[in-house]
């Protein structure tokens, strides 16, 4: 049985957590991370020497980083289409799942830090402006790709919807305004009520 480690609380426990629901693959995850420690362990950081969350572990296997595992696991045990066979869709995919780790996570990450894991009284909203400032564009752009076509790298849900979906979800529930994008919102509406999502994206910000 596969075993995951990572609080459910953390945006990249979430992906890996939706993408093994999504292969329908029995798993246990122990809770790791911030109030749960774990991770300072020389047992645990003999699995992952960064001692973060995610860590899976297949067997002989163990993986960390969230879009590697969401990658993984829907290659050895995802419906057909869901890793693409083909090269092209298949890069396409990876190229959203990179963006949303190196542009999109760090945009959105410090309106996310402030209004959820900061103190009232110590938020810095100078820090929220300039991280709404950064993240409106992108999902601007996020919009635009979407009235194109229904899923991030296709006409199919794949692996490249998991990531971002897992990002918009976490911006959209922030108590600040979000602009009216159609495309975006049509698109987060469809993959959120897939049952994959239970426990993922129906439990709330912390």
């Amino acid at each position: 049985m596969l075993h995951l480690w990572g609080r459910i609380t953390s945006i990249n426990v979430r992906k890996v957590v939706w993408a093994v629901q999504e292969c329908g693959v029995p798993f246990e995850r122990t809770d790791a991370g911030r109030q749960f420690g774990i991770v300072d362990t020389p047992a645990y950081q003999a699995l992952n020497p960064n001692a973060l969350v995610p860590t899976l572990q297949d067997g002989d296997l163990v993986l960390w980083e969230s879009n590697v595992i969401v990658r993984y696991l829907c290659a050895k045990y995802g419906a057909e289409g869901l890793y693409p066979a083909d090269l092209a869709a298949r890069f396409d995919a990876e190229r959203w799942m990179d963006w949303q780790q190196t542009t999109l996570n760090r945009a959105g990450g410090q309106a996310f830090y402030q209004w959820i894991r900061t103190a009232p009284e110590q938020r810095d909203m100078a820090a929220i402006a300039a991280s709404v400032a950064a993240t409106v564009p992108l999902l601007r752009q996020l919009d635009a790709h979407l009235q194109r076509q229904p899923f991030m790298a296709g006409q199919h849900f794949t692996m490249a919807d998991i990531p971002i979906a897992c990002e918009v979800h976490r911006w959209v529930n922030l108590p600040q305004p979000t602009p009216h994008l159609p495309a975006l919102e049509r698109w987060y509406q469809q993959v959120s009520t897939r049952p994959a999502t239970r426990g993922v994206l129906d439990i709330p910000l912390a």
